[in-house]
């Protein structure tokens, strides 16, 4: 199932605007932050589908009935980008537990590139609600080959994929692959260019986030 928050105006296009904005998007702090903003607003978002039970609750005048998610989710985050989203998420969903993966493009001389997943930090996934978050998703192959590279730890009962910024090809190829699980995004363009940037895009969310780094 698809969720494009776009479709519903609030808040959240205000920061995914600012994203966008190249004049804005040069102060880093300011970045993160918005990422950080729809990480929590996206989980709220989220935690409307989770299953939910009731508990009660010891008040100073007596006891009330209060209804709250269940327990048992795990946030993937895939580094660098992700770590800003990552944390505006773990803010709402604060007992969850984490999981950190390290996937990249490995780029070649011919200009293709391949999807590495060298480092892998997971807790049990066993009938858990994985939400994996990426701010760009722009194949899908990031995301579809970590999903792949979780399932080491567990079969979770429902999976979430949340991304800011989604290319059409990008999550129609998650969709294939993955036609139960939950898509969650701010924001769909429609171009994906040769080098597979996402159009219009925001530009490389982790040099924007955490600064320049060396191509290999």
């Amino acid at each position: 199932m698809i969720h494009l928050l776009s479709d519903t105006p609030s808040v959240i296009g205000q920061f995914t605007a600012e994203l966008r904005d190249i004049q804005i998007q040069s102060d880093s702090y300011r970045f993160r932050t918005n990422m950080e903003r729809i990480g929590e607003l996206m989980a709220y978002e989220i935690s409307k589908t989770l299953p939910t039970i009731d508990t009660q609750v010891d008040t100073p005048l007596g006891q009330a009935t209060c209804t709250v998610p269940e327990n048992g989710i795990v946030l993937g985050c895939i580094l660098r980008a992700g770590l800003p989203f990552h944390n505006g998420m773990h803010r709402i969903f604060d007992r969850a537990g984490n999981a950190f993966i390290s996937a990249y493009r490995k780029h070649h001389k011919d200009g293709t590139f391949d999807i590495n997943v060298e480092y892998v930090s997971c807790p049990d996934l066993t009938d858990k609600i994985l939400i994996l978050v990426d701010p760009m998703l722009a194949t899908g192959s990031s995301m579809v080959k970590t999903a792949e590279a979780l399932m080491a730890f567990g079969k979770p009962k429902d999976i979430h994929f949340a991304a800011i910024i989604a290319a059409r090809e990008g999550l129609d190829f998650v969709r294939r692959m993955h036609p139960k699980a939950h898509i969650w995004l701010a924001a769909l363009d429609e171009e994906l260019t040769a080098k597979a940037f996402i159009v219009p895009g925001l530009g490389d969310a982790g040099d924007l986030a955490f600064g320049l780094k060396i191509q290999e």
